[in-house]
């Protein structure tokens, strides 16, 4: 039925695809002549000049041997000599710093910036002050999020020193694709600044560079953090003599991470270190019923010890306040991802806050005293050896955002309110009420504060109105008394007991 059979096979010739040629052919200059000449000046001229040989001038102290002068110094020397030995052992002037500033009885505000290319949508989230305290950089972005960011940000800086100051256009913009929320300038270099976003990217620009600013970042693996990176700061790198920084970064993801400045040649942060705040670390009392102990809590300010630099605080969104140190040896956890070991850095817990920690200060006067407020409304004065605060005060101001020690008064510190005011306490002659009160806004939250530490009489404030104020303080909230250290000291002791 089927047989095997074979054909001619059949082809056809292509309709519209001819053969190539290839041809060869070259190319070559013509012959570069050059010539060659010599060129000498001719010219020459020598000149000499001589000063006049100068007379040395001998100086001739007149003597005096009378026997009056003798007299004289027989008299007075006991009583002079027994006055400088009691100047020598008094504290009448201890603490006393010369200002040859004018004096000033009242709060002025000395500049009013804002950036016009922002609009008034972006809030200043934070501010800080370089190294000389000439400059001042803000952070643009939104501290309202329900949903991921959109919105476009940007850094900008004032040179308050320059002749010609814009207080409408910054003197430096970056622009950045997601809301800015942290920033800290480098502790010696000024042109130097780190900074946190809200998609939880950690970024280091350089202001001096004219073309690219960005120095370095951590990116957004699996070593970066995964929700807004709520607070910036430069720590000393242990291993550098006191000589390098790292950068410490704290996020509402819960993790407290430490990461190594680049060489030049690399554009990538690199994660050295880093603890985490989890519920486990929270007392059983103080715990909710559906806390679990392997839940993050987010973190949303940190301050360290101006004494004792293992030692630093931590706000969390729980309103949870701990006392933590760098030398922690919790166990790691083992439910996160990340390059380094990640553990517990809390040795202590506080009692909490009713809602979120917004901001907390250590004392730079005093070891263990330390101020946090938040979002319900009081200011609290905590010291390191016990869980409940010595003071809580109620401003009835709404949120308090903010919360700053004065860095030349021990007493005196300043709040930042919900309702747009600038409370600022003395401690000294009231432990209630503020002595200072300064409308910032109308009625518009005030998000952040900084007072200039190179430059002791001012302070700026930052709104949601994307507007920054510099202050320029009165002298009695910036002149520091006879044993101010002294009374702060047995304000610490006497609230203990």
């Amino acid at each position: 039925m089927f047989s095997d059979e074979s054909h001619e096979p059949v082809y056809f010739t292509s309709s519209w695809k001819t053969e190539r040629y290839v041809k060869e052919s070259g190319a070559q200059t013509s012959e570069i002549i050059t010539y060659e000449a010599d060129v000498q000046v001719v010219n020459r001229a020598d000149a000499g000049c001589q000063t006049e040989e100068e007379t040395e001038q001998e100086m001739v102290i007149g003597h005096d041997n009378s026997q009056n002068l003798v007299n004289f110094m027989l008299r007075v020397y006991p009583d002079v000599s027994k006055q400088l030995e009691a100047n020598a052992i008094s504290h009448a002037f201890d603490g006393y710093d010369v200002d040859w500033e004018e004096k000033s009885s009242a709060v002025t505000c000395q500049h009013r910036l804002i950036n016009q290319a922002s609009g008034n949508q972006l809030q200043i989230t934070s501010l800080s002050w370089n190294s000389t305290g000439s400059v001042i950089a803000a952070a643009y972005g939104r501290l309202d999020h329900e949903d991921w960011c959109t919105h476009k940000s940007s850094l900008c800086t004032w040179n308050l020193d320059r002749r010609g100051i814009n207080v409408n256009k910054a003197d430096t913009t970056v622009d950045l694709s997601s809301c800015l929320l942290s920033l800290a300038f480098h502790p010696k270099s000024p042109a130097l600044i780190a900074g946190g976003t809200f998609n939880g990217e950690v970024h280091l620009w350089d202001l001096s560079c004219e073309d690219e600013m960005l120095v370095a970042s951590s990116g957004m693996g699996n070593d970066s953090h995964r929700e807004p990176v709520n607070k910036i700061m430069w720590l000393l790198d242990p291993d550098s003599k006191g000589k390098k920084y790292q950068i410490l970064s704290a996020s509402g993801d819960g993790k407290v991470l430490l990461w190594q400045v680049p060489p030049i040649e690399s554009q990538d942060l690199r994660l050295v270190g880093g603890y985490i705040l989890q519920t486990g670390a929270v007392p059983r009392s103080l715990r909710t019923s559906k806390a679990k102990g392997d839940m993050e809590m987010g973190v949303t300010t940190l301050s360290f010890s101006h004494e004792d630099k293992t030692l630093f605080v931590l706000g969390s969104e729980a309103g949870g306040i701990f006392k933590c140190s760098v030398n922690s040896r919790g166990p790691p956890v083992g439910n996160v991802t990340s390059s380094v070991p990640l553990g517990s850095p809390v040795t202590f817990a506080f009692a909490p806050h009713v809602g979120p920690v917004f901001s907390v200060n250590c004392s730079p006067y005093h070891r263990n005293l330390f101020l946090t407020c938040g979002t319900d409304g009081t200011i609290r004065l905590y010291t390191m050896l016990q869980a409940k605060p010595l003071l809580s005060l109620e401003p009835a101001a709404g949120y308090l955002f903010a919360i700053r020690w004065s860095p030349v008064r021990p007493l005196v510190f300043s709040v930042a309110t919900g309702d747009g005011r600038l409370l600022i306490y003395d401690m000294k002659v009231n432990h209630i009420n503020p002595v200072t009160t300064i409308d910032v806004s109308d009625k518009k939250p005030v998000h952040t504060l900084e007072y200039n530490i190179h430059r002791r009489q001012l302070v700026a404030t930052g709104d949601s109105e994307g507007v920054i104020k510099i202050w320029r303080l009165s002298d009695e909230l910036t002149t520091q008394g006879p044993r101010e250290t002294e009374i702060l000291t047995d304000i610490a002791e006497t609230q203990g007991d």
